[in-house]
């Protein structure tokens, strides 16, 4: 399948300005095709060859201003259209397409749990062309006009408001000029809540299955979708440029969502079916204010190529938390993102894989490679990066400078150069100078705190060096702390600090206890503490009292265990002491994530791995105990938010959990799944069951008879992923056999029905048993990328990948699979990030193995 590169798309789009579509879909034919029926109005601005972008399963007719073209001049996805005159032109191409069950085109799912079916489109970046003929690049905006003919007892969305005209007919209003990778519908039986906000229609929708679950959430859905609608309202001049805001709740998504003008398109599993945690709560709206920031980042105003994707993605991202941060009751986001997002920007810009927040545009010559940088940089760097520059230029001048962006560019495109000159033109600060610095490199700088005793005794002064490896300027707050003879450090300076500096900085009084880099993480670097400082935060660091300064020490540990400078041991150890005291969800969740993933899971040897779980298991006992006494009124209240400190629901859940995960013995599992209930609570919904129930499977303490009772119980497309999962992690060789193949040979499984049996495939407790699949994993990882295309490459490089086999053999057979010269982009980029990790994992191991020595 051809790629379309950058130079295509240039030359493309000097030669045509594209109108109008009109789409027409007939979604009645079969459960494996359907009709398409385009006719694409544009004027070509010179005599010249073009093509359009269309990958049928048939091509019946093309006919270019009224005279037939033959259909099998059709070349991949491509359809020649030569020989173009100088003037406007009328194209209308019809043919079948396929339905996906990968998340890519227009997606077919049926609902294990009732057999209603719904069906979905998601089109970015590149595959328009598997919906309907289109000239597939952002800079070719349009007007669309879609129709849609589906079963009489479906409703079908879009991106504009929608009218039902009988016998399953739909038509959707004109929609404004948009990129083609933008058009969304979505059809099915769908369950929805509507209601009114500013005179526009605002609507929720889900599976039927899933209404019950909606309809307990949507007050606070709605809520917090119309709070943020109007705090962008309050940022924004130009006003919502859509006629409707649908959020529609789809399954087997791959993206978190995606930001369709007018049709925000979900994973349903941001309709909780099962108890979740405030903070997770608090990460839903976030990607609900993301999405909502693209309607004017990237829908309003889109990239002209996939080179300036930071345009949309990193602002979003920024503006995301820090609108939810203004307009929800969560006003503690930013510490969620500095103890759960910003590590996804910081392990990716360490590796070698990593490219600017904004890469030259030679960097990203065709679409292949530009799905690639939609990761940890521009997303969590960028809007780090984002946030650096607000504390640098001041929010009222940084946004006086979006809105000139937006007033020039509405309903067109833009380049980084535009956003530049836009932002320069709102301040006298050299903005170009500082992008050039944060956008156009990569890596991450360190910056490294010398501290020293200066002055007399009468008159005690001391010195603060900061050190900064690396080129970036950056504006942070330093905060200094000193102990107190029965409570917790008490703060004594909170300084603003421009580095580089020109000179040491002298304060009055002894050298402090303690002192902060970056506290309230304005800026994005990895930190090193002076001795001094660094022995004072592993005693004192749960006393501390703002989460944010907790979790920027947090991750430094985490930095200092992954750069192979502090023991996994220690990191265990400190986490210990000091997890059982933390208040904050966000940090919990954070430090026991990397703790059980890659502490114990990757970075600590074989042999210390009971040891390690033993501490987890201990930790997380801790939390419970800490935690009884729930009454029913506060499961309630801290599923809203509220909760007493000491008898924090979300803590609570948080350490069953991970309690469950870190288990090497069945019988506590055992007796709560029988029981139904973690003693002291919670009651065990579909999630934990399911969560016990995997667990117990790697220990071979169930059956697949047990794991069929489970999915009758719980037939639901959830229940249908739990037992794939728990199935994979049954510790016998035929279990295993019959995934594998179900994975790599049988080319059927959905994109979340493959995640969740790799998932379960690779456990760390079955190294030995699984030894034989690591090399058949690169030999045959490949072929299946080649295959099944992106989105399974992708998930083939993530949950697929042997990330527990971490030996000098893997490494060596991990590098030689990526001298291939045939792996899929998509693929090569996951397996060298992999690799990578796979590398730093056998430092780490090979370091404290040399302590343990020297």
């Amino acid at each position: 399948m051809s790629l379309l590169t950058r130079d295509e798309a240039q030359t493309r789009s000097q030669l045509l300005d594209v109108q109008r579509y009109a789409v027409d879909l007939d979604l009645t034919t079969g459960d494996t095709t359907f009709a398409s029926r385009t006719r694409v109005h544009f004027t070509a601005r010179a005599a010249g060859d073009t093509f359009i972008d269309l990958n049928p399963a048939r091509l019946h007719t093309v006919t270019l201003d009224g005279t037939p073209l033959d259909p099998a001049t059709l070349d991949g996805n491509r359809l020649p259209l030569p020989g173009l005159a100088p003037g406007p032109h009328e194209l209308t191409v019809e043919a079948d397409m396929a339905y996906s069950r990968t998340g890519e085109g227009m997606h077919r799912f049926t609902d294990p749990a009732d057999g209603e079916t719904y069906l979905y489109t998601q089109l970015f970046l590149d595959d328009a062309r598997r919906v309907f003929a289109a000239f597939d690049q952002p800079d070719l905006k349009a007007h669309f006009d879609l129709t849609v003919t589906a079963p009489p007892q479906w409703t079908v969305l879009a991106n504009s408001t929608t009218t039902h005209h009988g016998d399953g007919r739909w038509s959707a209003a004109t929609t404004p000029l948009i990129s083609p990778y933008l058009v969304a519908v979505a059809a099915g039986p769908w369950h929805t809540v509507r209601t009114d906000h500013r005179g526009l229609p605002f609507g929720l929708h889900c599976r039927r299955s899933l209404a019950p679950h909606l309809d307990a959430d949507a007050t606070e859905l709605l809520s917090t979708t119309t709070a943020l609608f109007d705090r962008y309202h309050e940022k924004f001049d130009e006003p919502y440029p859509f006629d409707s805001y649908d959020q529609a709740f789809v399954p087997e998504f791959n993206p978190g969502a995606m930001e369709n003008p007018g049709l925000v398109t979900f994973r349903d599993s941001y309709v909780f079916r099962s108890a979740v945690t405030d903070a997770e709560r608090c990460s839903r709206a976030v990607t609900v204010a993301h999405e909502m920031a693209h309607m004017w980042f990237g829908d309003l105003v889109t990239l002209t190529w996939w080179d300036d994707i930071w345009l949309n993605e990193s602002f979003a991202e920024y503006m995301a938390y820090q609108t939810v941060a203004e307009a929800t009751r969560w006003t503690h986001v930013w510490t969620d993102f500095a103890a759960g997002r910003k590590d996804w920007g910081y392990d990716a810009d360490q590796r070698p894989t990593t490219h600017p927040v904004a890469p030259d545009p030679d960097a990203v010559p065709d679409t292949a490679s530009a799905l690639l940088n939609f990761d940890g940089i521009s997303y969590a760097k960028g809007a780090a990066a984002l946030r650096q520059l607000t504390a640098w230029l001041g929010e009222k001048d940084f946004l006086a400078g979006i809105n000139r962006h937006f007033t020039r560019h509405r309903f067109a495109n833009a380049t980084l150069a535009d956003f530049l000159d836009n932002l320069a033109s709102a301040t006298d600060r050299d903005v170009h100078t500082w992008a050039a610095a944060w956008l156009r490199t990569s890596g991450v700088d360190t910056l490294t705190a010398h501290t020293t005793d200066t002055g007399t005794p009468a008159a005690p002064t001391w010195q603060l060096t900061v050190d900064r490896d690396g080129t970036r300027p950056h504006r942070i707050t330093v905060t200094t702390w000193d102990h107190t003879p029965d409570g917790p450090p008490a703060r004594r300076d909170h300084l603003d600090l421009d580095l580089p500096q020109d000179r040491p900085l002298t304060l009055p009084g002894h050298r402090p206890d303690l002192v902060v880099l970056n506290d309230q993480d304005l800026t994005y670097a990895k930190l090193r503490l002076d001795p001094t400082s660094w022995t004072t935060a592993l005693a004192t660091l749960a006393t501390l009292p703002d989460p944010l300064t907790r979790a920027v020490l947090w991750n430094t540990a985490r930095d200092l265990v992954r750069d192979g400078q502090l023991a996994p041991a220690a990191y265990l150890d400190a986490a210990r002491t000091h997890l059982p005291h933390e208040t904050d969800l966000a940090v919990t969740t954070g430090v026991l994530g990397f703790a059980s993933r890659h502490v114990a899971g990757v970075y600590t040897h074989p042999d210390d791995r009971p040891a390690a779980l033993a501490t987890l298991t201990a930790l997380c006992r801790d939390l419970l105990r800490r935690t009884e006494g729930l009454s029913t009124e506060d499961w309630t209240r801290g599923q809203g938010g509220a909760h007493r400190t000491d008898a924090h629901p979300g803590l609570r859940l948080v350490a069953v959990r991970h309690f469950i995960d870190s288990a090497t013995q069945p019988a506590t599992l055992t007796a709560w799944l029988d029981d139904g209930l973690v003693p002291g609570g919670p009651t065990l919904d579909p999630a934990l069951r399911w969560r016990i129930l995997g667990r117990l499977a790697v220990l071979g303490a169930v059956d697949e008879a047990a794991i069929d009772a489970e999915l009758t119980a719980d037939p639901s497309a959830t229940g249908q992923e739990g037992a794939a999962r728990c199935r994979a992690a049954l510790p016998d060789l035929d279990a295993k056999r019959r995934a594998w193949e179900a994975m790599f040979e049988d080319d059927t499984l959905s994109n979340y029905l493959f995640t969740a049996t790799a998932q379960g495939f690779w456990q760390p407790e079955h190294t030995a048993l699984v030894r034989p699949y690591v090399p058949r994993y690169y030999q045959e990882a490949p072929g299946l990328a080649r295959r099944r295309g992106a989105a399974i490459a992708t998930a083939a490089g993530a949950a697929a990948f042997p990330a527990y086999a971490v030996d000098d053999e893997a490494l060596a057979l991990g590098r030689a699979a990526l001298a291939q010269d045939d792996l899929v982009p998509a693929l090569r980029r996951r397996l060298a990030d992999q690799i990578d990790d796979l590398a730093r994992a056998l430092r780490v191991r090979d370091r404290q193995a040399g302590a343990a020595t020297g």
